[in-house]
């Protein structure tokens, strides 16, 4: 069991107040189990206080024994209802609470009783806070990345013609458990759904579905639309494995391609383009460009390499990122995208993924997870990069 060290949560809080003294707040509350976990270690049903001039509060509804052992906060109470927090509370007039996923009503109610307080969206901070990984971070999404690595070179003893993409998915799944692979992958939103199994072979790697992504795969049914099917596997078609892998809550993303038989000369060929422009675009990150002309620069590469309408979805249902940071959730900051101006920074981890999609036929590319330190970038996802036939 790998618990978060006192000097990490510290420095956490010590950062986060001085954005929270830059937005003028006298306090911040974290009902949200992702950034009070960043915060304080702990993922028991609690409620985090970080009051701007204070020791922080972490008010435990269940388990207080285990939030205790978990957690190095030092001022830990039980409680049982929201009003039982009041008498710990200093005078507070603007407060920060996570209002891009708190319900709203829990957001009226929580009003109701603070009273005469303004409250504030204080998830950009925690956000920030994320887009810079620690070492103690980064060794825990190295542990998912060997965890990864070895799940990977399963693939080809367990992958066998006539097999569902769903009956592979579940064996990677079963060999990925005892390895520490938690299964769960986090994501900050409403109706989104992170998944492991996205295994899509032959013509499923041209469905599109819900999922903000080039390719969403045929699912299991109306109510689960995306990834993996019953779909048989079948020899000399394309096989794009995208398992991503929790450890201790840091999660790794990477996607490789698989084929029994032979590769279609169309893949191979895509895939080449897809691994150059993945490593021509992390070379020109550390040239100090913004987000926003990385993902122009992709698509120039795409063009000259005549994928214009294959590269990152096709045509209409082309998306407009081409990497996002990965850490405690699966997309967090930074994002190489269209929309957004900042360099990528040392210290910032991303899942960078190069995909194309040939409608009725398939799909392809690589997806590395990738941390920038030094002024260089080292890809922690280091599995063989080739095609790999069985």
């Amino acid at each position: 069991m790998v618990y978060t060290p006192k000097e990490e949560i510290t420095k956490r809080i010590a950062k986060l107040r001085i954005l929270m003294e830059e937005a003028s707040l006298d306090g911040a509350f974290f009902h949200y189990k992702i950034d009070y976990y960043y915060l304080s270690g702990t993922m028991q049903d609690v409620l985090l206080f970080v009051p701007i001039d204070a020791e922080p509060i972490l008010f435990v509804k269940k388990e207080l024994s285990r939030a205790r052992k978990e957690s190095p906060i030092e001022q830990i109470i039980h409680y049982r209802y929201a009003k039982d927090i009041l008498p710990y509370l200093p005078s507070i007039k603007r407060v920060g609470i996570q209002l891009d996923v708190i319900p709203y009503n829990d957001v009226v109610k929580f009003k109701k009783l603070l009273g005469d307080v303004e409250l504030v969206d204080v998830s950009p901070l925690t956000k920030e806070l994320r887009k810079r990984k620690s070492p103690f971070e980064i060794t825990l999404m190295e542990k998912a990345a060997a965890i990864s690595k070895k799940v990977y070179a399963q693939v080809p003893r367990l992958l066998r013609e006539g097999m569902s993409e769903i009956e592979l998915a579940g064996l990677m799944e079963a060999y990925a458990k005892p390895l520490g692979h938690e299964g769960l992958l986090r994501v900050r939103s409403l109706n989104w759904e992170a998944y492991t199994w996205h295994i899509l072979s032959g013509r499923t790697g041209g469905l599109v579905s819900q999922a903000d992504s080039p390719m969403g795969g045929l699912g299991l049914s109306p109510a689960f639309p995306v990834g993996a099917s019953l779909k048989k596997i079948r020899k000399n078609e394309p096989i794009l494995i995208d398992f991503g892998i929790c450890y201790h809550g840091y999660q790794v993303d990477e996607t490789r391609m698989f084929a029994i038989g032979s590769m279609p000369d169309l893949f191979v060929k895509a895939y080449e383009a897809c691994k150059e422009i993945h490593y021509r675009v992390l070379d020109k990150a550390l040239e100090g460009v913004t987000s926003k002309e990385l993902f122009q620069y992709s698509l120039e590469l795409a063009h000259k390499m005549g994928y214009a309408d294959h590269y990152l979805g096709y045509k209409k249902h082309q998306v407009r990122f081409l990497a996002h940071g990965i850490g405690i959730e699966i997309a967090e900051f930074p994002f190489i995208t269209a929309s957004h101006t900042y360099p990528i920074e040392d210290g910032a981890v991303i899942a960078i993924e190069p995909k194309m999609v040939f409608p009725g036929k398939g799909a392809c590319g690589i997806e590395n997870t990738v941390l920038f330190e030094h002024g260089s970038y080292r890809i922690l996802t280091n599995m063989d990069e080739n095609i790999i036939i069985i």
